[in-house]
């Protein structure tokens, strides 16, 4: 009888002791494929600190889906630009000034700037947290990401554009910069065909995608490099003969610097178009309506990242103005101090003119 009693104790603590086994061993599991499951977002790994900037979170690599990238990178743009658009109806824009610029302009400060910030980089960061976002503005409020909307990231147009294409890309070789609100000081005066919104996305420093949106004309224009760009965005298909001579030159109308003088001394029957906003700027060539967008003096990466990516795309080019090309990785100056040119054709012919003058 004591054996007896002896086998049935000893099955009654096997038992116990292989059902706790068992416990431990599904509660790992299902720690462990929520962790490390790819989720809606395209991303691993995605838990992030709710009340943080993502900057404290610990370092994860992780592979990113680039075809949700741009839609994420599409909707933040769009929803950036919504507040753009609330805040200009507003009787006081709140605009305050930075400072002043190397050439001695403005530049201002809005709560259009801030507002469109804080929905297009609290986007990202609730969607990407382990992804480097560099941005004009800042903010150094916590972040709470419960009450962040989230970003749906889809897009029919990609789609039908893009089909199933797409690139896996580890999370750290990536770069997001973002410019909330390009041409501020034109938006105060309410000359709003320059404002736009933008985002660009650079791997390993070469700009890849980009998306540039015009919040008053409801117009977004996007390129992936080596895949597409937005079918409603009109390209220049050709380079006209005249303006190998005679060529059509936007500049900047609120840092002009010198551009206008070295852009004429270059080319005698140039054309000088005065514009706000790179991003604006960099479109009139894409559309073949100037035929090189030229800055001469220093100018900030988010403003031209995302035109940088949208030429790439469709077989543009931008450079210093030494022909060099532009790093976006994100330990690299935000300051681009090689002046700029922009083309859609011809970028050696306006290369030489421009150095030529330059050695004079």
């Amino acid at each position: 009888m004591c054996a007896n009693v002896v086998k049935l104790n000893l099955g009654r603590i096997t038992f116990l002791i292989t059902s706790t086994l068992l416990c431990l061993l599904l509660y790992s599991v299902l720690l462990s494929s929520d962790s490390s499951k790819v989720n809606h977002r395209g991303v691993f790994n995605v838990n992030p600190n709710k009340k943080s900037t993502g900057e404290n979170l610990e370092k994860t690599t992780t592979e990113v889906s680039l075809k949700h990238l741009l839609a994420v990178s599409i909707e933040i743009a769009e929803r950036g630009g919504a507040e753009v658009k609330n805040v200009r109806k507003l009787t006081d824009l709140k605009e305050s000034s930075k400072g002043k610029t190397k050439e001695g302009a403005n530049d201002p400060l809005t709560e259009g700037d801030m507002r469109s910030h804080r929905a297009m980089v609290y986007g990202l960061k609730k969607t990407y947290p382990y992804i480097k976002v560099i941005s004009e503005e800042h903010d150094s409020s916590d972040i709470n990401f419960d009450e962040v909307k989230t970003v749906v990231g889809e897009n029919l147009e990609i789609e039908k554009v893009l089909n199933d294409a797409d690139e896996m890309v580890p999370s750290d070789q990536i770069t997001v910069w973002v410019d909330p609100l390009d041409a501020t000081q034109e938006y105060t005066e309410n000359l709003l065909q320059y404002v736009t919104t933008m985002v660009c996305v650079a791997v390993k420093g070469i700009p890849m995608i980009g998306v540039i949106h015009k919040p008053f004309e409801n117009f977004t224009a996007w390129g992936w490099v080596g895949h597409g760009a937005s079918p409603q965005l009109q390209v220049a298909k050709t380079f006209p003969e005249k303006w190998k001579t005679n060529p059509v030159i936007i500049v900047s109308r609120s840092h002009a610097g010198k551009v206008a003088a070295i852009a004429t001394n270059a080319f005698v029957n140039a054309t000088i178009t005065p514009a706000g906003g790179a991003g604006f700027k960099s479109l009139e060539v894409v559309q073949g309506i100037s035929s090189a967008y030229i800055h001469v003096t220093i100018i900030k990466k988010w403003d031209i990242c995302a035109g940088n990516a949208i030429l790439k795309t469709l077989g543009g080019q931008m450079t210093t103005l030494n022909g060099n090309l532009i790093s976006y990785e994100a330990s690299d100056d935000v300051i681009n101090k090689g002046g700029l040119l922009a083309t859609m054709f011809e970028h050696s012919l306006f290369l030489e003119k421009l150095k030529s003058v330059q050695r004079r």
